[in-house]
Order: C-alpha cells, then structure tokens, then sequence
C-alpha cells in the first residue's frame, strides 16, 4: 500500500448543508454537485456528514419522506476525521475500521478537506 499523503489526494471543497435542509434537497444538491457525501451544518458547526449510503440503508430503506424528513434523522454522527498529516494506507484502515466510505481531514482540528473510498481505490490502483 501507498504512503501518499492525504494532502495530495484529498478534495478541498467541501459540500456543505444545513441539518434542517429535506432529504429532497440534498439529493438534489449531491447530484448537482457530483458528491457522494454532504457535511451537515448547524449554523458555523459541523455535526455530522450524509452520504448516498445514509440515503439507501436509512431513508430509502425505512420508507421516509423525501419532501418532509429533514437531513438531521439520517445523517451519520460523530463526524469521523483524519488529520491531513496521515498517509493513504492509515486513512483506509481508518475507514475499515469505522466503517465509513469517506473521511472528512483536519489540519490542527480545522476541516480543510475530505476523502472518499473511491479516492482512495484511484489512488491504489494508479500506484500514486
């Protein structure tokens, strides 16, 4: 495995939404934006993070509203992170051990980025 750090890999624009926004909204942001993963905000923090899998197992899965349920009842928390300093190899163990698909990257506990399993497959496969 690859000792790439994160910091090359990583994506720096993070897509943001706010708890209140409907599963609607958010799916319709997640395409317009071609992301996987949203982080969910309350006002400046950030509580937690909905992906396209929180869409299937959480919402789709129980039969929820797209119109009326809002982002906070299917959203994941605690947000997991990585700090940028950490290599390819760590943030895939991380992400196998918590059983997540994307990792949001801190620099001295400020949010500068995000990483996805998808990354990290290119990153493997491509040998960076």
């Amino acid at each position: 495995m690859t000792m790439t750090p994160l910091a090359l890999l990583m994506h720096r624009n993070i897509e943001e939404i706010s708890h209140l926004a409907s599963l609607h909204e958010a799916a319709q942001q997640m395409r317009d934006k071609s992301v996987g993963s949203l982080l969910v905000t309350h006002g400046e923090q950030k509580i937690g993070i909905v992906s396209d899998q929180d869409f299937v197992r959480k919402a789709f899965a129980e039969g929820l509203s797209a119109d009326t349920t809002t982002i906070d009842a299917i959203m994941s928390q605690p947000i997991i992170t990585i700090d940028i300093d950490q290599t390819a190899k760590e943030a895939n163990v991380k992400m196998a051990e918590e059983g997540v698909r994307h990792l949001i990257i801190t620099d001295r506990e400020k949010v500068v980025g995000i990483i996805s399993m998808r990354d990290l497959v290119l990153c493997f496969k491509n040998r960076i």
